[in-house]
């Protein structure tokens, strides 16, 4: 696979901080993103720390360094705690917003299929999304997923990055078999359901 082929993995990644982060080009963000979450997932699984509890001794000890750098700093004409403007603008309300919309008719489009059109395919695929993430769910808690998660992220694609051509080889020729499997399963067993014409579903 030739140069001009190549996927830029940043640009798919959005060429901001996260894609800097990923792919370890802002190496100090994903130094301490490596840090912070393998610390969280120690105190957390490993130390028997409770996160509630966790949570409210940090939001605690951080009020009360605030208080009292303020104090201080009334008393001995120091500049207050440098804290940024604490408000959500309204351009980032409506870009979440924007985000849970799009998800939500995503998710209402694949249950309209499956239950109106009665789309087989599409039903097979749900089930056996949510079993395949149900038989993770045994092996893992989900504060361990989502710390292997974050191990994943911060790895496969810089991987992919640097051995995309190797990579891709691979993936067409999985791709080619997974293909002539699903086109023999696809004429034994789905071709005997069915297929309801137009009319057949005007006259319903």
């Amino acid at each position: 696979m030739g140069d001009s082929q190549r996927i830029s993995v940043h640009r798919l990644l959005g060429d901001g901080l996260v894609a800097d982060v990923v792919l370890w080009k802002n190496w100090r963000g994903a130094a301490a993103l490596l840090v912070s979450a393998s610390t969280l997932w120690y105190l957390f699984e490993r130390a028997g720390y409770n996160f509630l509890s966790f949570v409210a001794n940090v939001f605690l000890l951080l009020v009360l360094i605030l208080f009292f750098w303020a104090k201080a700093a009334n008393l001995l004409n120091r500049p207050l705690p440098p804290l940024p403007d604490l408000e959500i603008s309204e351009e980032t309300v409506a870009r979440v917003a924007d985000a849970v919309q799009i998800w939500m008719n995503r998710a209402l489009t694949v249950a309209h299929g499956i239950a109106i059109e009665r789309n087989l395919l599409l039903c097979l695929q749900v089930v056996g999304g949510l079993w395949a993430i149900s038989l993770i769910g045994s092996f893992f808690n989900f504060l361990t997923l989502i710390y292997i998660c974050v191990l994943l992220s911060l790895s496969l694609p810089v991987l992919y990055d640097k051995y995309q051509d190797q990579v891709d080889d691979r993936l067409c020729v999985i791709y080619g078999n997974i293909q002539t499997r699903y086109k023999k399963i696809h004429s034994i067993v789905l071709s005997k359901f069915p297929k309801h014409s137009n009319k057949e579903k005007k006259a319903q």
